[in-house]
């Protein structure tokens, strides 16, 4: 398979990496950063020369079988950049979070770039660990076992100290709590993005049509001090965020995920499905963040080819439904 990547930051460099690991020909990669522009894409891997230089002439992905496209989390920022690459005719695996689930946020974007892969016989996916992955098709498929689902809860928590320097500053992490609350509320700092969207994706894989979504995300301050791996937050200071998606029939809570990451938490993931009949419990040791999304990425990037044209979602990779009882 040959793979173009756009963005080449922490997590389009990995996605080389491990494509480069599998096998598969890295044929471009494309960045705006000029302080890596015409660098080997290799050397600057670490692996040695592979002839591919960083380039910002988005055309030079033309050649790619598919892209891996990394470089934001909102639709409307990043659509030209999706939109240049369907229009050479090149499917596209996005990490972008709001494209797991663009009808929520960005409806009439996502009409027009469903039209555009269409036309250009491109598909267009949103994926990665979380939206993509941990809290929305693997519920999915752990529910699929369930005869009737009256419930759903779905929890991720994260060591916000294990994970590389520009997610913590992404969530405030030793920052005044207070400063941290505005910055996210202006949207100077992004938090965790991705709750409805998962919550929807969940909903969709039911057939389930929810009544309202409901969002929230906050700080996390320091009751006392705080250290781990070698990150060190003092007594009142924010440790992270947490936060939670919660997707409603009527009023009643049928579908609800959860999101922790702050600086000593513990590393799990937690599924919770309660059914008329039964109720099933899954519970993991936690997941890497950043190895985990271009794992999901990649595997989904091998599928693309032998999807129909157009804006897809995962749960149309999904073989079966959930039943919802509710």
């Amino acid at each position: 398979m040959r793979i173009g990547i756009y963005g080449f930051g922490a997590i389009g460099r990995l996605a080389t990496k491990l494509a480069l690991d599998r096998g598969y020909e890295i044929v471009a990669a494309v960045d705006i950063d000029e302080r890596i522009l015409g660098k080997d894409v290799g050397e600057l891997l670490g692996v040695g020369p592979i002839g591919v230089q960083v380039s910002n002439d988005v055309y030079e992905l033309g050649d790619a079988d598919v892209v891996v496209h990394a470089t934001g989390s909102y639709l409307d920022r990043v659509f030209d950049q999706i939109a240049s690459v369907v229009r050479m005719g090149v499917h596209v695996v996005s990490t972008c979070e709001t494209l797991s689930y663009p009808y929520y946020r960005y409806p009439v974007l996502a009409k027009r770039l469903d039209e555009l892969a269409r036309a250009y016989g491109s598909v267009v996916i949103g994926t990665g660990i979380n939206p993509g992955y941990l809290l929305d098709t693997l519920v999915a498929v752990i529910a699929a076992s369930v005869p009737r689902v009256t419930r759903v809860r779905a929890v991720r928590s994260l060591d916000a100290a294990r994970r590389r320097e520009p997610f913590r500053k992404k969530i405030g992490v030793g920052e005044d709590p207070k400063l941290v609350e505005e910055r996210l509320t202006r949207g100077e700092i992004t938090g965790h993005v991705g709750y409805a969207e998962s919550v929807y994706l969940v909903a969709l894989a039911g057939d389930l049509n929810l009544t309202k979504v409901v969002e929230w995300q906050g700080v996390v301050p320091a009751e006392e001090t705080v250290e781990s791996a070698g990150i060190r937050v003092e007594r009142g200071r924010n440790r992270g965020i947490s936060g939670y998606g919660a997707g409603y029939v009527g009023d009643r809570e049928v579908i609800r995920v959860e999101f922790h990451a702050y600086v000593g938490a513990p590393e799990y993931e937690e599924v919770e499905v309660e059914g008329r009949e039964y109720s099933v419990r899954w519970r993991s040791t936690g997941t890497p963040g950043d190895l985990g999304t271009v794992t999901v990425v990649l595997n989904v990037a091998e599928r693309v080819p032998y999807l129909t044209p157009g804006l897809h979602l995962m749960t149309d990779l999904l073989p079966f439904k959930v039943k919802f009882s509710v």
